[in-house]
């Protein structure tokens, strides 16, 4: 599909959202060679209305948007940018642009590092040291913090049960990934679930 720059004197606006969290990072504008070298690049670049010039998010912080999809809309003058974000977006070293620091989404993050230390064979994380020892070892970790975190249920100590919660879902995650499942297709079985 063409994309219709003519609508906006030469400018189409660029939402950029993150692939994993689909949290929205920022907005920006692309002009026809800044689109080009975002697809050929593989890195967000923009037209920057302030500087009159291509620019590459992240070409003086380090902090580049990878591109991973590109949607055009219906109308051909609006582009989402799904991307992986290398550091904060914004300047002011915030996530977004748009001051979310939420936990929206952190889960999906930590699912991610659980994935780099595992696959980079991390031999100081203890998470990766669980995943070596093989499915049973990890299954009956996560065995063993459900019984905790039902242990803690029982009793009235709500940080107790805040963390044994956190250890469970830790241990949870890297369990799919022993299993070489994501959370987003455990997601999508709640989702249809709920129809």
């Amino acid at each position: 599909m063409n994309l219709d720059f003519r609508k906006g004197n030469g400018l189409i606006p660029v939402i950029v959202q993150n692939d994993t969290t689909l949290q929205v990072l920022m907005l920006g504008y692309m002009d026809e060679a800044a689109y080009e070298k975002t697809i050929t690049e593989k890195k967000v670049t923009f037209f920057s209305r302030s500087k009159n010039r291509l620019w590459t998010k992240g070409e003086e912080s380090g902090n580049f948007l990878f591109v991973k999809d590109i949607k055009i809309d219906c109308d051909r003058d609006t582009i989402l940018i799904q991307a992986t974000p290398n550091g904060p977006t914004c300047h002011t070293g915030s996530t977004t642009c748009f001051k979310d620091e939420t936990a929206k989404g952190f889960v999906y993050e930590l699912q991610d590092v659980i994935a780099t230390k595992i696959d980079t064979d991390d031999a100081e994380s203890y998470t990766n040291s669980l995943y070596k020892r093989g499915i049973n070892k990890v299954a009956q970790k996560v065995g063993e913090e459900a019984v905790e975190l039902v242990i803690e249920a029982k009793d009235d100590n709500i940080d107790l049960f805040k963390s044994e919660a956190a250890d469970l879902l830790y241990h949870y995650l890297i369990l799919l990934k022993a299993k070489n499942v994501s959370l987003e297709s455990i997601e999508a079985v709640l989702k249809e679930r709920a129809k």
